[in-house]
């Protein structure tokens, strides 16, 4: 294994995975609800997605980069649909219910695999895969699937670690916070999520 392309990659996917956006936001209300392992399933679902898409832009599969490409826009859509549906959930549970539904609706397949989707749902991120992976691997001809294979794997891990430390350090102040703040982050939490949905449905009406 190149030791110097793997640390390339690994940052690359620390890089991708800190920015708050409503991956991040999910991870920390998940946390928050349900406990650092929720909320680590949760991000390991991005860390999941960012790996396909890392593994498709590695290996140059053009057929596919083609297809998700073209279909962005109801893949967009989806990705608005669903970040809108739960943030409506997050709104609308009442407060002496909230914790008991919360809990029935947070296994870990669930967790994680609602965000795989979620982040699956911005074929965009394949682009730029693309790009990065075409940067780094420079100079790594002679070893391309060995290349890539690093490269997909370091982007994982990259992520995988930037989730684990962020579901970590939420974890540690959940038992100091009241019901009472739980749920106003919860609302909060619910109210950025439609917030993001309407940013998403925006940005595609703007095109």
């Amino acid at each position: 294994m190149d030791f110097s392309l793997f640390l390339k990659a690994l940052v690359i996917g620390l890089s991708i995975a800190a920015p708050v956006g409503p991956i991040g936001l999910l991870c920390i209300q998940r946390t928050l609800a349900h406990g650092r392992a929720i909320g680590f399933l949760s991000g390991l679902g991005a860390a999941l997605a960012d790996a396909c898409y890392g593994a498709i832009g590695a290996f140059g599969v053009s057929a596919v980069i083609s297809s998700m490409v073209a279909a962005r826009v109801p893949l967009a859509l989806g990705g608005a649909a669903f970040l809108a549906w739960m943030g409506v959930q997050l709104l609308r549970a009442p407060a002496a219910t909230q914790a008991r539904a919360a809990q029935d609706a947070a296994t870990p397949l669930k967790a994680m695999l609602s965000v795989f989707m979620l982040t699956l749902a911005n074929p965009m991120t394949i682009l730029s895969f693309v790009a990065v992976f075409a940067s780094i691997g420079t100079g790594h001809a002679s070893s391309s699937s060995g290349a890539a294979v690093t490269m997909v794997l370091g982007v994982f891990l990259g992520s995988a670690l930037w989730w684990m430390g962020l579901s970590t350090v939420v974890s540690m102040v959940r038992h100091k916070l009241g019901a009472r703040v739980l749920q106003s982050i919860n609302r909060l939490s619910g109210a950025l999520l439609l917030g993001f949905a309407v940013f998403q449905l925006s940005a595609l009406l703007s095109r």
